[in-house]
């Protein structure tokens, strides 16, 4: 495993992480598996401002747990990210996205929870973002990152939709909540591990 950590850090490198600058805010939305693990790792990265959960490729139709829970509404649990790209960039994201917040090798599931609701997926906001993230899994499929292949879906968003009140914050509000406990808090330490200047 230590192999494969170096391997993502020096691709992160050539991808060039270090921070640009600019002044406005950027949006990233990433799907990798119940959203209550992903929001609490990336509200723990410095550089972003706020983390909701919600739901992104489905219709407003069907934008809610219930419905979603199903798995037949073309929605994944995903999460929006706000971030000053000046202090944390979009690849210093993918990287936390694939090496700590989830299993991108996994199909249609994370860990215990099975289903399409749960599958691995990028959604872009501008050609810029697409262009990194068909880059970054391009790399690590041809370094050959992973054991098994990535399954991690790139495409386009076409809108977010907030989940309900009491999926927000999930893990800070119920950090005692057994699912949370053994699938959650293990990542914020990997988190802090592996990525200490960016831990907060």
């Amino acid at each position: 495993m230590l192999s494969i950590k170096r391997l993502l850090g020096g691709l992160g490198l050539m991808l060039g992480l270090a921070a640009s600058a600019s002044a406005a805010e950027q949006t990233a939305v990433f799907a990798g598996g119940c959203f209550w693990g992903v929001d609490a790792v990336f509200k723990h990265v410095k550089g972003v401002s706020e983390v909701e959960s919600g739901y992104a490729g489905g219709s407003a139709a069907t934008a809610n747990y219930d419905q979603v829970s199903n798995g037949n509404t073309g929605h994944a649990e995903a999460v929006r990210i706000r971030f000053d790209p000046a202090k944390v960039s979009y690849q210093q994201l993918l990287h936390v996205f694939v090496s700590v917040a989830h299993d991108p090798t996994q199909l249609n599931r994370q860990g215990p929870d099975v289903g399409s609701q749960y599958r691995s997926a990028i959604f872009y906001t501008s050609p810029e973002q697409q262009k990194n993230a068909q880059s970054y899994i391009q790399q690590l499929t041809a370094a050959r990152a992973f054991a098994a292949p990535i399954v991690t879906q790139i495409v386009p968003l076409q809108q977010f939709y907030p989940a309900e009140d009491y999926h927000q914050n999930y893990l800070a509000l119920h950090p005692d909540q057994p699912y949370i406990v053994i699938h959650d808090k293990p990542k914020l330490e990997q988190l802090r591990r592996q990525f200490p200047a960016l831990y907060q």
